[in-house]
């Protein structure tokens, strides 16, 4: 299929802007990222605030994670392999086309298991949030031609804009209706407009911003990431079995006090993320031009900067963990502070297990990718039934490291594998025919 062109002029008829540093794009994204999940944070605290009751907050609760299940499907693990893809082998106007296809088909899946799983009010409601969250996974396509050409303070603004102003809309339309479903229009609204009036006109600085799929490159696209997807699934659910299972031996309670502990943990899987997201489009590059000690220095010096990040937390947490944890839950929960510890080693495992994932995809090896991710997954298994029985509630974190642990292991033993074995002749030679095809703008 094809469609007309969402922007005017192309990249031709325009000056390209230039290209910031690592550190400036590093930078802009986490800020932009950061700000995005404090207005989403901030959007559940406002509905129970604004609300005579917890209802609307329940129900909201419900549309997100109805949604979430089938992100992963929609999303298809294809913003890794765009900014990746540095020979240009696709066209921003197919993978805007694939994201698309993915979205259409997830929305199907969703409706369907929200019919058999929800409520039949719930469902106005479900279907009004995935819309939104789709616009968001549309922008994320535009957001990765802003990356392969490294104007990541494009994507931090859009970022900040995304959040500032859903948040602002759904704070004023709930506060004005008490219509939850009327205030999930208003941040609809709210992100088509910064699609509309800063990504689609910043992006067309680089490319035509367009909509094209064949049969071909979509059966193409499905057949590639399937493993990706696949272990993607695998990697979010390592965590949710020993957690059941906590659930199950202990009761709900005992999976509410986790929960709670580990919400400020997951400060050191944001940040690993905000550190290699940049980074997953200059890896690539060093590897298929054959530079490994390169690409060998800046491995280390991200592995080390992930490190850095759990050390400091740890180290922050311990000194002010169980007064946050307080301040944020009560003081019911200053006996459970002891999981802390435990959960920051457990997040910091599946930082790393989510990085090699990532960095071998970029590489193009999806199946190393998937061994990884699964073999974690399976792991978990019998590591819940000896961790949790032994370690009640610290048991989660124990069973959860151990089997990132072991996905950690065999992605690394994978990934020395590959760089030792280095790209094939007839890659450098494609990669070196893209560039010069390119003017050399991704150099």
């Amino acid at each position: 299929m094809s469609e007309p062109s969402m922007g005017g002029a192309s990249s031709q008829e325009q000056k390209r802007p230039e290209q910031l540093s690592v550190k400036a794009n590093m930078l802009w994204n986490s800020i932009g990222s950061m700000t995005y999940l404090a207005c989403q944070w901030l959007t559940t605290i406002v509905v129970v605030r604004l609300s005579s009751g917890y209802d609307d907050a329940g129900l909201l609760s419900l549309a997100m994670s109805v949604v979430g299940i089938f992100g992963t499907f929609a999303n298809y693990k294809m913003g890794t392999y765009q900014i990746s893809d540095i020979k240009r082998e696709n066209t921003l106007g197919e993978y805007m086309g694939f994201r698309c296809l993915t979205l259409a088909g997830s929305f199907v899946a969703c409706m369907v298991y929200a019919w058999l799983t929800c409520a039949t009010y719930a469902l106005i409601t479900v279907a009004l949030f995935y819309v939104f969250k789709a616009v968001g996974l549309l922008i994320d396509i535009l957001h990765g031609e802003d990356q392969i050409n490294r104007r990541m303070d494009y994507i931090g603004k859009s970022f900040m804009l995304q959040g500032v102003c859903t948040l602002a809309a759904f704070a004023v339309v709930y506060g004005i209706t008490q219509d939850l479903n009327v205030a999930i229009v208003a941040m609809l609204v709210a992100v088509t407009a910064v699609l509309v009036l800063f990504d689609i006109p910043h992006c067309r600085r680089f490319t035509r911003v367009t909509v094209s799929l064949s049969a071909k490159k979509a059966l193409f696209f499905l057949r590639t990431s399937l493993p990706a997807v696949v272990a993607s699934v695998a990697a979010s659910a390592i965590f949710t079995i020993p957690k059941q299972y906590l659930a199950v031996v202990s009761g709900d309670a005992a999976l509410g006090i986790y929960a709670s502990v580990a919400a400020p943990a997951l400060v050191i899987q944001m940040g690993a993320q905000y550190l290699y997201g940049p980074l997953l489009d200059i890896f690539p590059r060093l590897f298929f031009e054959g530079d490994n000690k390169g690409f060998l220095a800046l491995l280390v010096k991200t592995v080390l900067g992930i490190i850095g990040i759990t050390v400091a937390c740890a180290i922050v947490l311990e000194f002010i963990g169980g007064w946050a944890l307080e301040l944020l839950f009560g003081e019911s929960i200053a006996p459970y502070v002891y999981l802390l510890q435990p959960i920051i080693v457990s997040t910091a495992a599946t930082a790393f297990l989510w990085f090699f994932g990532d960095l071998l995809i970029t590489l193009r090896h999806f199946w190393a990718n998937f061994a990884g991710n699964v073999t974690a997954f399976l792991a978990v298994i019998p590591l819940t039934f000896m961790c949790v029985d032994v370690w009640d509630m610290n048991g989660v974190s124990f069973a959860g490291a151990g089997a990132c642990l072991l996905g950690v292991l065999m992605l690394l033993g994978f990934l020395v594998h590959v760089v030792r074995r280095g790209p094939e002749p007839l890659e450098r030679r494609e990669l070196a025919s893209a560039g010069s095809k390119n003017g050399g703008d991704a150099s």
